[in-house]
Formats: structure tokens, C-alpha cells, sequence
């Protein structure tokens, strides 16, 4: 790795926790950013020749406080700082800083930045944006492909947004109890959205996988806040169990490997048996909900030793039951392949044609679409599928997976 690649890893890891803390000294989202981006300009200029900190995201913090505390005394024309050399000669100081910044001080700042991100009376959309764009510094375009938008769209939902809690006098500290019960959807949905964007990334090292490990820790913190809310046992458990196939979702070129198609024996036990356990003593409190329902699906095929032991049938009924709580598009495209399972491709055909005006932008719906095509032996069909699938491709291996397709209608 780089230079500049392992001090790019360092600062998305340490983003949450440094701009969390940041807005909650200053109280000011821009002013956060801006402190957070200049600590990172400081870190380009120091860490090659320093070596990196101890505490990456406690050196982060220090210094985008003392350069945020100059930009606020310039702009009030008060007393300037001490000259640069002494605050900005970070040799010896990152050891002390790290011990008086303490993970105590600043360990729920995340969640604590979540929920002044998700105020009742900003719209849900609006909520899980602005959170995706501030805590986990997510580009606008990553954001928008999650919800399914334009980035010029997104970018106004987000600018709406902040201005919105920067403008409106939201305190920026923890809610109370009630606050964060109301909140509290939104900042799951957030969560997993993390998770999503994570999920998709081909390389399991890479800095954009990182963010499935840094949405389960959120989970986890959220679960310590809520330990008997089964929701949110449901989604940590859904994390885990997902999260435990990335050593067998691609080959060694980056190609996605399907579901039934991957070597279980790489799947991570000890994170699957986690998550079972999760899920079950969710189940046990009988107050069903979306996510609870997700990671049944997912226990259902952690459970099976092989792809032909899975249990289609309750997996079609636990879709049937997630359509009927949270009805979406992409909750019947994926109930389609447990349909093409259990009563053919046809059957999953007619499933989704209805879907063709609401996810003819969604490179899933073309991929599934032209796979049951093929099943049918209408290759001309599935070739058009698949071509408009690459044409909406989000990533290389997602039009490489396409492309595999195409080739073994050619041959």
C-alpha cells in the first residue's frame, strides 16, 4: 500500500468518531466538516514523514479542534492563536492527546451525531441522507444509487436537509429517551444502508467494504442503548449473517459469485452462530418486524449445508410476510427467486412484470429478469435483459457477472 493509501485508510475508519466530536464541541455541522477536512489536509503533511498516530481518530480530533478554534476567534476578530509552529508541531504531542481523549469521551458520539441527523419533523429520506453524507462521509452518488435517485436530486435532499437541522436550532446533544424512540427507525435504516454501500464492494480489504464493519459497530452500540428492542437485534443479526459470506461472494478477479454458487466452508461460523442466536432471542419476544423477518431469510440459508437444502418454501412465505408489513418492488424481486425455486421461472416472470416501470432503472430487476429469461430458453430476451442490465451496472463485477451470462449465450 502507499504512502497515501494507508493514510487514506486511517482517515475513513477515523471519520465517524472525529466529526461526531467535532460537532459536539462546535455545534455547527459546517464548521465540524471544515475542522474534520483540514485535520485531514495536516495529516497528508505530517503522517508520511511521522509515522502514523497511535490514536488516528484522537490526532484528528486535536487538530481539527485547534483549527476550527482559530477559524471561529479570526472570524470574531479576538485574540489569535499562539504562533503555528506551536500547535501545529504534532511530534510530540499525540501520545498525551490520545490518553486525555480517552475512547470514553467520544465512543457514542456516532450515535449521538445519528440522532441529531434524524429529527421527527425532517422527512425519513431526507434523515437517512444526511446521516449517510455526515457520519460515514459517503459521496453523493454512493448515496444516491441506495435510494434509487439522481445524484442531482440527492445532492438538493441533502442541501435541503442540513440546512434544515443547522437552521432550526436542534440541540446537538444526546435526545432523551423519548427523542431517541422516535428516532430510532430512522437510524436503523441508516445503518443498514452503511452496510449496503459496504456490501457491494468486490475487494473485502478495500476502504469501501470497511463500512459493513463499521455498521455493525453502530448496531452494536445501538443494541447496548436498546438491548431488548427486537428490531434492532434483527438488524444486527442480518448484518452478521450477510457479512459473514464476504471471504466467498467473489473469485480472485473481483467476479460475484452467487449465492448457491459459493464454497460454504469460507463462510465465518463464529459471526453466522452470532447472528442465529441474535435472531432467535428476537423471535422469542413475538413483536415481529422488518428486519427480524430479513434475518430469518438469512438464518434460513446459513442453516442449509448446502444450496439444495434450502428451504424455499419458507423462505417464499417469509417474503410474502415482509411485502405484507414494508410492500416494495424490491421485496417481490427478491421473493421471485425463491418463487423460480419452488414453481418455476415463468411463475417468477409473472411475479415481477408488474415491477418493469418502478425498477426499469435497477440493474437487479434486468439481471433477474434475463436469468429467468435464459431458464425458458428465450435467449433473444435474456440477451436484451442482460445488455440493459450491464448498461445499469453499479460496479465492474456487477457487469462482469452480466457478462458471464452473455458469454454462455454465445456458446
Amino acid at each position: 500500500m502507499t504512502d497515501l493509501g494507508w493514510i487514506d485508510a486511517a482517515l475513513v475508519s477515523a471519520r465517524p468518531q472525529a466529526v461526531a466530536a467535532l460537532l459536539r464541541y462546535f455545534r455547527d455541522l459546517d464548521l465540524a466538516e471544515e475542522a474534520y477536512q483540514d485535520a485531514c489536509l495536516r495529516a497528508l503533511k505530517n503522517w508520511p514523514k511521522n509515522g502514523p498516530p497511535r490514536d488516528p481518530a484522537a490526532w484528528l480530533i486535536m487538530v481539527g479542534r485547534n483549527a476550527a478554534i482559530d477559524v471561529t476567534r479570526r472570524r470574531a476578530k479576538q485574540t489569535e492563536l499562539p504562533e503555528e509552529d506551536q500547535i501545529s508541531d504534532l511530534s510530540d504531542v499525540e501520545s498525551a492527546a490520545a490518553q486525555r481523549l480517552d475512547e470514553a469521551d467520544y465512543r457514542d458520539d456516532v450515535l449521538r451525531l445519528l440522532f441529531i441527523c434524524c429529527p421527527p419533523d425532517l422527512p425519513a429520506t431526507q434523515q437517512v441522507a444526511l446521516a449517510l453524507r455526515i457520519v460515514s462521509g459517503l459521496a453523493v452518488s454512493q448515496i444516491a444509487r441506495a435510494f434509487l435517485v439522481g445524484e442531482s436530486a440527492m445532492e438538493q435532499r441533502i442541501t435541503r436537509a442540513k440546512a434544515k437541522v443547522s437552521g432550526a436550532g436542534v440541540p446537538f446533544e444526546a435526545p432523551n429517551a423519548v427523542e431517541r424512540a422516535a428516532r430510532l427507525a430512522s437510524v436503523a435504516a441508516m445503518i443498514y444502508l452503511v452496510f449496503n454501500e459496504g456490501y457491494s464492494a468486490a475487494d473485502p480489504a478495500s476502504d469501501r467494504a470497511s463500512l459493513c464493519d463499521e455498521a455493525i459497530r453502530l448496531a452494536r452500540l445501538l443494541l447496548r442503548m436498546y438491548p431488548s428492542e427486537p428490531e434492532i437485534m434483527g438488524l444486527l443479526a442480518l448484518m452478521l449473517l450477510q457479512h459473514s459470506r464476504i471471504a466467498a461472494r467473489f473469485d480472485e478477479a473481483g467476479n460475484a459469485i452467487l449465492l448457491e454458487d459459493q464454497d460454504r466452508r469460507l463462510w465465518k461460523r463464529t459471526i453466522i452462530h452470532e447472528g442465529l442466536a441474535l435472531i432467535d432471542k428476537a423471535m422469542r419476544l413475538r413483536n415481529p418486524g422488518g428486519y427480524q423477518i430479513q434475518a430469518a431469510i438469512a438464518g434460513l440459508h446459513a442453516r442449509a449445508e448446502t444450496a439444495a437444502d434450502t428451504d424455499w418454501a419458507e423462505i417464499d412465505a417469509l417474503y410474502a410476510a415482509l411485502e405484507r408489513r414494508t410492500p416494495s418492488p424490491v421485496i417481490t424481486l427478491n421473493r421471485a427467486v425463491a418463487v423460480a425455486k419452488l414453481r418455476g421461472p415463468q411463475a417468477a416472470l409473472d411475479l415481477i412484470a408488474p415491477l418493469s416501470d418502478r425498477l426499469g432503472a435497477y440493474f437487479y430487476f434486468h439481471g433477474a429478469r434475463g436469468a429467468f429469461l435464459k431458464e425458458l430458453g428465450r435467449n433473444a430476451e435474456a440477451r436484451k435483459a442482460f445488455n440493459q442490465a450491464i448498461a445499469l451496472a453499479n460496479t465492474p463485477a456487477e457487469a462482469a457477472h452480466i457478462r458471464q451470462h452473455l458469454d454462455n449465450l454465445a456458446k
